[in-house]
């Protein structure tokens, strides 16, 4: 054939970023066009070039004579075992494109698979298809398989409750090269930067308020003073930390006045600003918080954990101001209900006691079980039971990048006997994994997870009645923008829901989220008990995992730095007991109770390390999966909405008394990857 029939192609492979990725193997390639011709074998590789490193894009210039149509329908990619070369053999592919250098048309071809030697994968244009529409379902019958077995389900614990977590950790979950992280490692290197410090922290105690403040402050001390220093032992603040602090989904609305607490009308009358407490309670100007669920935990040595009830009032001017505090739920001697009006001291011992059960429900719960432990579990359902080239897949991956890496990473080196919660947090690591246990039996991917509908069940949906509360407010804006989002790739690829309801790797993906284990993740809440029937239902989950990866998330974590590492503000370990009457005290009392500098500094440490953010930012996709042409409009069109909601969240900043910053979608990373 002439020389004028020959058709030059540019093909560019990523190889990814990921462990053992690159290979020295002998990699063949095919291009198919849509009406079923194909070149010959074309070798990808250039002479004397490393080809497939980790994380390298290789570009080859190809020629064939084959006369294929314009239109590259699918590739078709296989490598040889690589016997006798340097580097291992497996290599993990990224994507792939193609273009044909006659039309400058470019067709894209994501992979994200490991290729197994010997083996041809056929890829189709964008890649992104139901299992009943792919006309090579063999090779997804055999990823999948593959997949079980990587991915196989463990319970950490004898307790039934237990979030599922996968049993060991795939290399494709490792952190990458440019993703490095080690608490240990960081931790040690903060150390030494400030050992003169530390060292003077060992040998003398705190000994007063300005003693913790001046800390931030000191010769080697290279960190900032933390947000809360100014206003932690404020009214206002207290209350505003129910709406916008690190655990902002505990407050409810109050219609009646629990029979366990002893509050009564002339008790709270003071506080009311006129009205009885009759009239607050129908206002929907009083709210609440019980922390009931920490009955019966049993915290580490001598240490208490209280397990309180506290009322709030909103005011005239729209602050939230706690009104009472009673430390542990049967009403009695010994449990008096602390109020503003007694003595200072004594109301900010109660405050900061109650502060410690909140900062247990906290790490225990709010972050760590029911964010990082159970959407590890949705990762590895998904991961066994949707094939790489399932659209839903794709929707998901960029969700749980790092997320099993971080979590064997956080519990071997944080929550383990010898490790940080042991040291520095009252419930220590066993109380810690019941207490998760305990939670997780009450926990719900739809009550928990879904922010309308857990704003609509604690009766705080109402901005009038409720104001300031800027998780609610800011959240509600990045929950409208992920469901936009969602909802328009889910009508894209199901375009009604008969083929919703014919699709068989969604159907055992749903059976597995809610099986037992040790078939399933056994998890609560998921729409229609896990059988989708429609794509409403499908999205309201797909929008609670996004949600519950990156903005609930973020919420959780990234204020823990002020609130944690100031430790009158919010201590997770406090010594001695709480006050089981009102007499007198002073600063001493409070000090006394407070961790020595040596734990104070450990905790800074960790939770400073904690609120790093080294992925991206939400809606900027560290690898991109879906390439069809209405996808990527999709995703443009949420980056700019979130981009516009960025802009808004920082205008009302400005004007807030305390300033939200932790659900600005520039500082929301895309999955809990830290």
């Amino acid at each position: 054939m002439s020389d004028c029939c020959v058709r030059v192609y540019t093909v560019r492979v990523k190889t990814g970023d990921r462990k053992n990725a690159g290979t020295d193997a002998n990699v063949k390639i095919r291009l198919h066009d849509v009406n079923g011709r194909h070149t010959p074998d074309l070798v990808l590789d250039v002479g004397w070039h490393d080809d497939f490193k980790r994380g390298a894009v290789d570009k080859y210039v190809l020629n064939d004579s084959s006369n294929l149509d314009s239109e590259i329908g699918k590739i078709e990619l296989w490598r040889d075992d690589a016997a006798g070369y340097l580097e291992s053999p497996e290599w993990y592919v990224e994507h792939v494109e193609v273009e044909p250098q006659a039309t400058n048309k470019l067709f894209s071809f994501p992979l994200h698979r490991w290729i197994a030697a010997d083996r041809h994968y056929i890829i189709q244009h964008y890649d992104a298809i139901l299992p009943q529409d792919d006309p090579h379902k063999d090779q997804r019958v055999f990823e999948l398989a593959e997949k079980k077995k990587l991915y196989e389900y463990d319970r950490k614990s004898d307790d039934p409750n237990c979030p599922i977590q996968v049993k060991k950790i795939p290399d494709d979950e490792q952190f990458s090269d440019s993703y490095q992280y080690d608490i240990s490692f960081s931790k040690k290197t903060a150390f030494v930067e400030t050992r003169l410090i530390k060292l003077l922290s060992v040998l003398s105690p705190w000994e007063s308020v300005k003693d913790i403040i001046d800390l931030f402050g000191a010769t080697g001390w290279n960190i900032e003073r933390p947000n809360t220093v100014p206003h932690w032992d404020k009214d206002t603040w207290f209350g505003a930390q129910r709406l916008s602090g690190c655990n902002p989904k505990l407050i409810e609305l109050c219609t009646e006045i629990p029979e366990k607490l002893a509050v009564t009308p002339e008790m709270a009358a003071p506080f009311l600003e006129g009205l009885s407490l009759d009239q607050a309670l129908k206002a929907k100007r009083i709210y609440k918080v019980d922390l009931k669920i920490l009955e019966g935990l049993e915290p580490k040595g001598d240490y208490v954990i209280p397990v309180p009830i506290a009322l709030f009032f909103v005011t005239n001017d729209k602050s939230l101001l706690p009104i009472a505090i009673q430390l542990f739920q049967q009403k009695g001697p010994g449990n008096p209900v602390f109020l503003p009006s007694d003595d200072p001291y004594v109301w900010l011992i109660a405050k900061v006691w109650y502060n410690l059960a909140d900062a247990t429900y906290h790490q225990s719960l709010s972050h760590l079980g029911f964010t990082h432990l159970q959407m590890a579990s949705v990762s590895v359902c998904t991961n066994r039971n949707l094939s790489p080239s399932h659209p839903i897949f794709k929707l998901l991956a960029p969700h749980f990048l790092y997320l099993i890496a971080i979590n064997t990473l956080g519990l071997t080196k944080l929550i383990s006997p010898d490790g940080h919660v042991a040291k520095t947090m009252s419930i220590g690591h066993t109380g810690m994994f019941d207490f998760i246990c305990k939670g997780s039996a009450e926990w719900g991917i739809d009550t928990h997870c879904n922010l309308p509908k857990n704003l609509y069940m604690r009766g705080v949906d109402d901005a009038e009645a409720l104001p300031n509360y800027h998780y609610r407010d800011d959240g509600l804006v990045i929950w409208d923008i992920l469901n936009k989002y969602v909802t328009r790739i889910v009508y894209l690829y199901y375009g009604d829901d008969e083929k919703l309801q014919n699709d068989p790797e969604l159907g055992k993906w749903g059976h597995e989220l809610t099986a037992p284990y040790p078939e399933g993740i056994q998890m609560k809440g998921v729409p229609g008990e896990g059988k989708f029937t429609c794509r409403e239902q499908l999205i309201e989950f797909i929008t609670s995992v996004i949600f519950n990866c990156s903005a609930e998330h973020a919420a959780v974590n990234f204020s823990q730095y002020d609130e944690y590492a100031f430790p009158p503000n919010y201590s997770a370990q406090l010594e001695g007991k709480p006050p089981a009457n009102k007499d007198v005290k002073t600063e001493a009392d409070l000090m006394a109770m407070l961790p020595n500098k040596q734990i104070t500094l450990d905790t800074t440490l960790v939770v400073k390390l904690l609120g790093t953010r080294g992925t991206n930012n939400l809606g900027s996709f560290e690898q991109k999966y879906l390439f069809h042409p209405e996808a990527t409009k999709a995703l443009k069109q949420m980056e700019e909405d979130l981009q516009q909601a960025s802009i808004t969240i920082k205008k009302n900043n400005q004007t807030r008394a305390y300033p939200y910053n932790v659900l600005d979608p520039k500082t929301i990373p895309n999955s809990i990857s830290i």
